[in-house]
């Protein structure tokens, strides 16, 4: 393609069998600057005036005395990329082809190519020409003698004629590119808007639109058939524990190898379905007996036993799954889908990573639980949350310097429910964290009012949920607490479990300093269960750790438990931490905790958690007055500075 600000270069083709007609073309439409002065004048007096060159533009010239020869030259042009503009030529070029048969031949190998008919004789009318050249606009008729002006503008104007249609098509492609283009983008976008319309983004899994549709179909063709076919819906148990622990990265990388796994386990007819949250559901499409839905819910169950690596840590996670068949337990997706709901929640409250049969009796305990729900929704507006609390003795004095509140719920119905009762369910519900905000604001109160009216400073430790712990707004929660009781930070200690400050350590540095500045005790509870890094445990701005009461269960009769203790005394304190043993319940295992050298305990050898009052009376009666003084104000220390 000629560059721009450069002229044009039109190629034209002369196919004449006399030599001085080539020359003729020669003279008329090209101009050598180097040609004699005179003889351009001489030529002009014979020929006629020329036409001025076009500045824009210039013609190069090649020739052929014969038709297949020209035929040849445009052929090889056009494979060149160089192609004719123009083509003059002779009717009669004896002995090989004539005119015509060369036109016929030239427009075969270059259709593009416009035609100049030059002849003397009239033997062919222009009737006839059409006949066997067809109507075109590409052909000219010129008949010799010629007037040089007339093959000048005869190339002229073909030559502008060629290059505009030529520049037309090019235009014309690029715009049919630009389109096709165009519409595969949108094409692509189209299948990609309806792949998100039918398929969950995080697993790729179908969503509840492929579900209800693959519903549809089975209930249409097993009432057809006169066959059944089974519908199973899988819950992850402990899943929230592990998002809220881990974070939601963690949890999707969950939720991403737990599709895979359960791929491996569907045949290619069932259908796959990630119902949304940790929800999955199995569609088969067809089961022969109820023992192959319970075959594939048992290779399910199985399949997601192996531990899943999650931020260095191998997770285990297993899923509750309840199965409906269609149509003895429903015809309607709404029906299957809830009743297959019923029995995941039935096994859920069984056994975590079993499966079950929907059942009447399946029904009747999914409506207790909706209904239980409800009524805990309804628990913190109507005040029927209690805290009770647990002392906190100084293992070698026998001093009660703290405590630990402990939520209750006063069911109208049910009576005292213990946390066991009713916090998993909060979690599932969303409540925790409204409530662990309420634990929070009561528990500073209730220390603030016996500082008061009791004169008793005793602090009081809090526990908070991973979820709590991640929340943006902790620090203002904690400090909105303490200013509306009027509280000392230094008489509040949050505990956290091991496994929630482990999870995205960094992070949880950086919300311990938070705290630490603001002058709350930090504990770690349940310490021994989780997977704590020696690293981050001595740059973790915290006051105690809490053993868990597996160790203390059994340390008197379980030598290994007992060095596991000791082991873990003796980390705390090289890290100038004091330790607290839970679950204390014999006078035999308090004794080895003295001798340890563990500085705190609780449990129901000293007192079960009390309500308030009797609290205040146990405190009264079993400790000196002047001892619950002696709180240790030294502000939690950060570490920071030790990492």
């Amino acid at each position: 393609m000629t560059s721009a600000g450069e002229p044009l270069i039109h190629r034209v083709l002369t196919i004449d069998d006399n030599p001085a007609i080539h020359e003729d073309f020669k003279k008329i439409l090209s101009r050598d600057p180097n040609a004699d002065t005179a003889l351009a004048a001489e030529e002009a007096l014979l020929l006629g005036d020329m036409l001025p060159q076009n500045a824009d533009s210039r013609l190069e010239l090649c020739s052929a005395l014969q038709g297949a020869a020209g035929v040849e030259l445009a052929r090889r042009a056009r494979a060149e990329g160089r192609p004719f503009a123009v083509a003059f030529v002779d009717m009669r070029m004896p002995p090989g082809w004539d005119g015509l048969k060369t036109i016929e031949e030239l427009w075969k190998v270059d259709p593009d190519v416009q035609v100049v008919i030059c002849s003397a004789y009239t033997e062919y009318r222009w009737s006839e020409l059409r006949s066997r050249l067809g109507a075109s606009d590409r052909l000219l008729v010129l008949k010799k003698p010629f007037e040089s002006i007339e093959v000048q503008q005869a190339a002229s104007s073909l030559c502008r004629k060629w290059h505009n249609e030529r520049m037309l098509r090019r235009h014309v492609e690029d715009l049919e590119h630009v389109i096709a283009a165009r519409t595969k983008g949108l094409e692509a976008a189209n299948h990609q808007l309806q792949e998100l319309a039918t398929h969950d983004a995080l697993t790729g899994l179908p969503n509840r639109v492929i579900l209800h549709d693959r519903l549809e179909q089975a209930i249409a063709h097993a009432t057809r058939e006169q066959h059944e076919f089974a519908v199973l819906l899988l819950d992850l148990d402990r899943f929230k524990v592990i998002n809220d622990s881990l974070g939601h990265r963690a949890g999707d990388e969950l939720l991403k190898e737990v599709a895979q796994r359960l791929k491996g386990v569907v045949r290619s007819t069932d259908t796959l379905v990630r119902l949304g949250g940790d929800e999955f559901v199995i569609v088969l499409a067809s089961v022969p007996t109820r023992d192959q839905a319970h075959a594939i819910a048992t290779r399910a169950i199985e399949a997601l036993k192996p531990p899943i690596r999650l931020q260095e840590v191998d997770v285990r996670t297993s899923a509750s799954i309840g199965i409906a068949f269609s149509p003895s337990d429903g015809v309607t997706v709404e029906m299957l889908l809830a009743h297959a709901d019923a029995a995941m929640y039935s096994a859920k409250q069984t056994a975590h990573g079993t499966y079950q049969c929907f059942a009447t009796s399946t029904s009747t305990f999914t409506r207790d639980r909706v209904k239980f729900e409800s009524e805990l929704h309804a628990a913190l507006a109507a005040g029927q949350f209690e805290l009770h609390y647990q002392p906190k003795v100084d293992t070698a004095s026998g001093r009660v310097h703290s405590a630990e509140a402990l939520i209750r719920w006063r069911h109208p119905e049910r009576g005292l429910l213990l946390p066991a009762d009713f916090i998993s369910i909060a979690e599932e519900c969303g409540l925790l964290d409204s409530i662990g905000e309420w634990v929070l604001r009561e528990a500073c109160r209730q220390a603030k009012l016996w500082q008061r009216h009791a004169d008793r400073p005793l602090r009081v430790a809090v526990n908070l949920s991973p979820s709590q712990f991640r929340l943006g707004g902790l620090l203002d929660m904690v400090r909105s607490a303490l200013i509306a009781a009027e509280l000392e930070p230094r008489f509040l200690e949050v505990e956290l479990t091991e496994t929630a400050v482990m999870s995205n350590a960094e992070e949880s540095i950086y919300i311990l300093e938070s705290l630490s500045r603001l002058g709350v005790v930090v504990s770690i509870d349940d310490f021994g269960t989780g997977y704590s890094s020696m690293s981050y445990l001595r740059r973790f701005p915290i006051d105690k750790l809490k053993i868990d009461r597996t160790f203390v269960k059994e340390m008197t009769s379980r030598p290994e438990d007992a060095s596991i203790v000791r082991a873990m005394v003796s980390l705390a304190h090289s890290l100038n931490l004091k330790v607290v043993a839970e679950g204390v319940e014999t006078g035999e295992q308090l004794a080895l905790l003295q001798q340890l050298g563990c500085d705190q305990y609780q449990g129901f050898h000293f007192s079960a958690a009390l309500p308030a009052k009797e609290f205040e009376r146990l405190i009264s009666t079993r400790t000196h007055p002047a001892d619950l003084s002696e709180i240790d104000p030294t502000a939690t220390q950060s570490r920071l500075s030790l990492g």
